[in-house]
């Protein structure tokens, strides 16, 4: 799974939310270090979407703009739980690694 994806999935676990919406929150997750285009919001969401994993919630019209509202699916809510769990524990056993590394000299020094 992209970082992308899980991050737009994680905007979605909570409640449902509009494009700008999800952006935003993305934004937000990533501490401002994602930001994703409408073209790459729209690609993941419409992928999410043919796997089952979210679903079109709502449409609203604001401003004489229609603002389309997603959520995730029960299916969906259970592989971003499943990629956390995996993240977690990827994240664990560096942190083991990198806690028992032996110091190396500083290159040119002798």
């Amino acid at each position: 799974m992209s970082e992308q994806t899980y991050l737009v999935m994680l905007a979605l676990a909570d409640e449902p939310r509009h494009g700008y919406g999800v952006v935003r929150e993305v934004k937000a997750l990533s501490g401002g270090r994602v930001a994703l285009g409408a073209g790459t919001l729209y690609g993941v969401l419409d992928r999410l979407v043919e796997r089952g994993w979210a679903q079109m919630s709502d449409e609203v019209v604001v401003d004489g703009r229609l603002r389309r509202y997603y959520r995730l699916t029960d299916e969906g809510l259970a592989e971003v739980t499943a990629e956390t769990d995996r993240l977690r524990e990827l994240a664990s056993r560096a942190r083991r690694i990198l806690s028992v590394r032996p110091a190396r000299p500083a290159l040119g020094r002798a």
